[in-house]
């Protein structure tokens, strides 16, 4: 062959490099030879004792901002003091082989249960010792649950074990400056949901509770599971799968043993939507502070509403309580106050409750008798209350309804500005109930407004048209006009309605969420919920709406208006109180709802405020205060925007 008659030749450089070359190849056979055959068996032993786990590893949050950028819910990192085992594998092995070698000498001979059962114990004491020894500073004193740390070693060995949750600045400083820090002990960060303003807007933002439990659609088995959590209730519950993102998946090889040997990224996680909301915070603030004037038990609602948009700028509910609490751990104590079955503080009021809207119905039915051809300037005489001195009632058949009004000639203005039932039952006797009920419907009384799920919101109680044909009486038109009896109301779908009244006759779905926003980077737009959606129109004329409008803004700036306790010099406040009964089974009157609902200014209304107190001394007395707290911020606000206008955007 030609390659061997060359090397016949007397060439040395040539000979070398066949030498080499020969020589290569002899290696390479030999170690394949040593790798395939002599080695096969440890190396398929090797492969029998190693194995992988997969881990659900959790996306990031998404935030829940107020409408100027502020996070009202965020992502915020907790140290915790961990365990990696792996770490002391060999110092376990050496605490129990001189366990074993105590025994021997001892003259004891172990079974194979009783060396399995030493060799828990001999891991638990050598982690416990360490970590003794680490905490031993902390305040209080930190000691390793042993059943914990059986359970985590034989299920969960290829995750950390954390020791000692949210640690404090403090502990941090002392674990990472401790001299003798073994390399398995380490501060490990995990992402945990915080509220940074506590209580403030607790019921409509909700809280999350720990779940590692796969969203729909996302892969179902995992051997280990990161900590994550889910939504319970108000938007972080409604909102929970944008807010949650999509989890991530990693793959952790083991040994035999079960300690990670190395891990791989199988799936990268898609980071939760941030949410914007309606709320302004500042409002949303003096709305709470103003509700618990009459201290922080104060059991009602506010709601701060823009009439033209649908916007709610507040939503306020007392008492209330700090959903930091559930990331952390609530204790027995604090769930003890959240089940107090008359403060009922976890109760959404502005939503979750039905009440009788007493007094503030009558703008409703003032606005069915006007459409029916009640004249606004036509007198009604309210007769004297003959048990009752300097007040006036009606008589519906032998039935008294006693009146907080006074005797004597009533219009329209002044019946409302005075509240006075019997004007209003009258007028509501003569319109009928059908234009009452029709009018209701307009403004979908009984229905839900879809701002939270079906659990977390009340249809309310409204009659249909059908209620009047099945033994409906004169009495119950006289407790309807002046909102008692078959109608019950949230907070909300009173501003709704007062809201109507401020605009023109438009039915707005209330807003409380403006839009998703992706990750920056993505490309995704942001996904918009639009403002100023109609529901539908109350289709009164214009005239009925300025004469309702007229006397709203009587009763909060005349002298003798129940609701002048809400006046703001310099902004217009048209308003309307009720006061309605609670009674027991008996008919006896055991409590009472107060209300003031109101739009202002006057001129041009830009916010409806509406406020409801449970066992309120009145409307006028409790709630219209609380209103003029809300819009004295509302002005202040405003005057604020004035002095400081937002600078333009540079191209």
């Amino acid at each position: 062959m030609l390659i061997f008659d060359q090397l016949k030749k007397s060439d040395p450089s040539l000979r070398l490099l066949a030498t080499g070359v020969f020589g290569g190849l002899a290696v390479l056979l030999i170690g394949l030879w040593w790798v395939q055959v002599v080695r096969a068996r440890f190396y398929e032993a090797k492969l029998e004792t190693q194995s992988c786990r997969t881990v659900r590893v959790p996306a990031p949050r998404g935030k829940i901002l107020d409408r100027n950028g502020t996070p009202l819910a965020e992502n915020q990192p907790s140290y915790h003091l961990s365990l990696y085992l792996e770490e002391f594998s060999p110092a376990f092995q050496r605490a129990f082989n001189t366990r074993i070698a105590a025994c021997k000498k001892a003259g004891l001979k172990l079974k194979r249960d009783q060396r399995s059962e030493l060799a828990r114990a001999t891991r638990y004491a050598v982690v416990s010792n360490v970590v003794a020894a680490v905490t031993g500073e902390f305040q209080s004193a930190v000691t390793l649950d042993p059943e914990k740390f059986r359970r985590h070693y034989e299920t969960h060995l290829a995750l950390p074990l954390t020791v000692v949750p949210n640690l404090t600045r403090a502990q941090i400083a002392r674990v990472e400056e401790h001299p003798d820090l073994p390399a398995g002990l380490a501060v490990d960060t995990q992402a945990g949901r915080v509220y940074p303003f506590g209580p403030t807007a607790v019921h409509l933002l909700g809280y999350v509770r720990r779940d590692d439990s796969s969203a729909e659609g996302e892969e179902a088995f995992f051997n280990h599971r990161l900590p994550d959590w889910r939504g319970i209730i108000g938007i972080e519950a409604a909102f929970d799968p944008q807010l949650r993102g999509e989890a991530g998946a990693k793959s952790v090889l083991v040994n035999h043993l079960g300690y990670r040997q190395s891990e791989n990224v199988l799936t990268p996680v898609a980071p939760g939507q941030n949410l914007v909301l309606t709320i302004d915070l500042t409002i949303q603030q003096a709305a709470e502070r103003a509700l618990q004037c009459y201290g922080p038990n104060t059991r009602g609602a506010v709601v701060v509403m823009d009439p033209k948009r649908g916007d709610l700028l507040a939503l306020a509910s007392s008492p209330v309580f700090d959903p930091n609490n559930f990331v952390k751990g609530i204790s027995h104590a604090q769930w003890e106050q959240l089940s107090d079955e008359k403060l009922r503080p976890q109760i959404n009021r502005a939503l979750q409750e039905n009440y009788a809207p007493g007094s503030v119905f009558k703008t409703l039915v003032g606005l069915a008798a006007l459409e029916a051809g009640l004249n606004p300037s036509e007198i009604h005489n309210v007769q004297a209350d003959p048990v009752r001195a300097g007040r006036g009632c009606i008589y519906i058949g032998r039935r008294k309804i006693e009146d907080t009004a006074p005797p004597g000639a009533y219009d329209f203005r002044r019946a409302l500005k005075l509240s006075s039932n019997s004007y209003f039952i009258n007028a509501g006797l003569r319109t009928g109930m059908a234009g009452i009920i029709q009018l209701g419907a307009r403004l979908h009384l009984g229905e839900r407004t879809g701002l939270l799920p079906r659990g977390q919101e009340t249809p309310g109680i409204f009659p249909k048209p059908a209620r009047l044909r099945s033994g409906w009486s004169d009495g119950d038109t006289a407790n309807a006009c002046i909102g008692q009896g078959e109608i019950s109301v949230t907070p909300v779908q009173m501003a709704i309605m007062t809201a109507a009244i401020a605009n023109g006759g438009k039915v707005l779905w209330p807003r409380l969420v403006d839009r998703l926003e992706p990750l920056a980077g993505t490309g995704q737009p942001p996904t918009t919920f639009p403002a100023g959606r109609v529901r539908d129109d109350l289709g009164v004329k214009p005239r009925s709406l300025e004469i309702v409008r007229a006397a709203m803004l009587a009763d909060v700036e005349d002298a003798d208006g129940t609701g002048r306790a809400a006046q703001v010099p310099g902004f217009r406040v048209c308003g309307k109180t009720g006061t309605a009964q609670i009674m027991d089974a008996r008919n006896q009157v055991t409590d009472h709802t107060t209300w003031f609902t109101s739009f202002a200014p006057y001129e041009n209304p830009r916010y409806v405020v509406v406020v409801m107190v449970e066992s309120g001394s009145s409307g006028g007395g409790t709630c219209a205060p609380i209103a003029r707290e809300i819009y004295l911020a509302l002005q202040k606000r405003e005057q604020s925007a004035r002095a400081n206008p937002a600078p333009l955007a540079q191209n």
